[in-house]
């Protein structure tokens, strides 16, 4: 089984490419979060994966609440993928202290570079259509390697981009990032922009938008992934009083 989490698509990608290799269920976090029941008991030859983006320096919220609220009876292969704009700081150690409050542990870890799409930091910016094409092209090499190693089920493989100062990153700025900005009250519409299609609400992986123009819950469950705001096809969604430009898998691709 594969669990993954995606909001611009860069880690769905990833995770299509593991699936695609080793002929393993895809499962998204968050239908399984809404279907409820959460008990997963695999085969003694299936592999385990997580696939996540790294936000902040650290995994997704959705997915340590995932890994909380599941249980998996499994004695095999572990390994997870974290997606990363620039680096991952220790995103994989805290990934492996959720894991081992059930009894696993990531026995291969990877760290996958992908085009950036974290808005909400004023040093962070989307990077160029160039950087953004050799960021992809270097990724299909990285992620045929890992989906490899993955076969193999090789073990102590933990190729990971951590960044010069990975603790500052992940528990001070990504600590700032996760307590503060993980937030759905800093998003706004743009009424004469938007023209009410519903795709944001659609996109949503934890339902907090609703109505047409669009409304937000404000009710705790956003997990900041940004699908609403970089989907949106007139650019009506914006974060914060920073405007910058949007970005998802293949949005350039689309556009030819």
């Amino acid at each position: 089984m594969i669990f993954y989490f995606s909001g611009t698509g860069n880690t769905k990608w990833v995770a299509q490419q593991l699936a695609a290799a080793t002929g393993e269920q895809l499962l998204y976090i968050p239908d399984e979060l809404k279907r409820g029941s959460m008990d997963y008991t695999l085969q003694d030859d299936e592999r385990l994966g997580f696939c996540f983006p790294t936000h902040g320096w650290q995994p997704p919220r959705i997915v340590r609440d995932f890994i909380r609220k599941a249980t998996f009876h499994h004695s095999g292969y572990v390994y997870a993928v974290t997606t990363c704009g620039d680096n991952m700081g220790h995103a994989m150690r805290i990934l492996n202290k959720e894991l081992a409050a059930k009894g696993l542990h990531a026995e291969s870890t990877f760290a996958v570079l992908m085009p950036e799409s974290n808005v909400c930091f004023s040093f962070l910016h989307l990077d160029t259509p160039e950087r953004e094409h050799q960021k992809k092209e270097q990724a299909k090499g990285t992620v045929a390697h890992i989906c490899q190693v993955v076969k193999e089920r090789q073990k102590g493989v933990n190729e990971l981009i951590k960044g010069a100062i990975p603790f500052t990153y992940t528990y001070v700025i990504g600590g700032y990032y996760n307590k503060h900005l993980i937030t759905d009250e800093k998003f706004w519409v743009d009424q004469e922009a938007c023209i009410q299609c519903g795709l944001c609400s659609k996109l949503c992986p934890v339902d907090d938008i609703e109505g047409l123009p669009p409304r937000w819950k404000h009710d705790g469950s956003c997990t900041n992934c940004l699908a609403c705001y970089h989907h949106c096809p007139q650019h009506a969604i914006h974060w914060g009083k920073m405007k910058r430009g949007q970005y998802y898998f293949n949005r350039r691709e689309d556009r030819k």
